[in-house]
């Protein structure tokens, strides 16, 4: 195993030491960072337009699709990083994020220090985020089943699915191409699982994973221990 020390972020300032020695030994992580700042004017007036804040310490590598309702709300915090463009991440994101909100009332509140590569997150009713919450690449979290379960529902009312809000509790990081279903909340601390499907409530501080996804072990006892 290797023991070679990984770089902890991207430098904060273009001209130190951390930015020379990256130029140096990764030389495509400065093309990307060049191209995140002459993005920013562009990003700052798309989120204005998108009537959301722009925030402290925000990193967007590559413009997401923001789709707001009107008379919906779009909240997010401080030290935003969105990795949109496909060679921003190793994981190669299959599009832009997507943040929407599709009815009028619909929300997504994201917290300070939140991070997510490619992928959707959509609401028709609300999506809580709290800090500090890490998204894998090409995940989607969605509040709502888009179209009704029974035919003759669908053929008369096909975009009135059930909804039900999703709450993302601090800390917890979700794995790549991971789909979170209606009506869930995973506890603060958890980490689920590349891949899996989250159709039920996860407790705080536990690995969870598959489809549909399930508790493996808690997160304080060894790898051998299951629960």
């Amino acid at each position: 195993m290797s023991e070679q020390p990984h770089d902890l972020a991207p430098p904060e300032r273009i001209l130190s030491a951390a930015a020379l020695r990256m130029a140096r030994q990764k030389p495509w992580l400065v093309r990307l960072e060049l191209r995140r700042l002459l993005l920013i004017p562009r990003a700052r007036l798309q989120f204005a337009l998108a009537g959301v804040p722009w925030g402290r310490g925000w990193r967007l590598y590559g413009l997401p699709i923001i789709q707001r309702h009107r008379a919906s709300t779009i909240a997010i915090g401080d030290r935003l990083e969105l990795r949109s463009w496909p060679e921003s991440n190793a994981l190669g994101p299959f599009r832009p994020v997507i943040l929407t909100t599709r009815r009028p009332g619909a929300s997504i509140t994201i917290g300070s220090g939140f991070g997510m590569t490619g992928g959707t997150i959509c609401a028709e009713e609300q999506i809580t985020i709290g800090d500090n919450v890490w998204i894998g690449g090409n995940c989607t979290l969605t509040d709502t089943d888009f179209h009704p379960l029974h035919l003759a529902d669908r053929l008369a009312r096909p975009l009135d699915g059930a909804t039900a809000p999703i709450v993302i509790e601090d800390g917890v990081f979700i794995g790549m191409e991971t789909l979170v279903l209606k009506g869930v909340r995973i506890g603060a601390g958890s980490v689920i699982g590349a891949g899996s499907v989250v159709t039920h409530d996860i407790p705080p501080g536990v690995i969870a994973a598959g489809n549909p996804a399930q508790v493996i072990r808690r997160l304080d006892l060894p790898p051998t221990v299951a629960i």
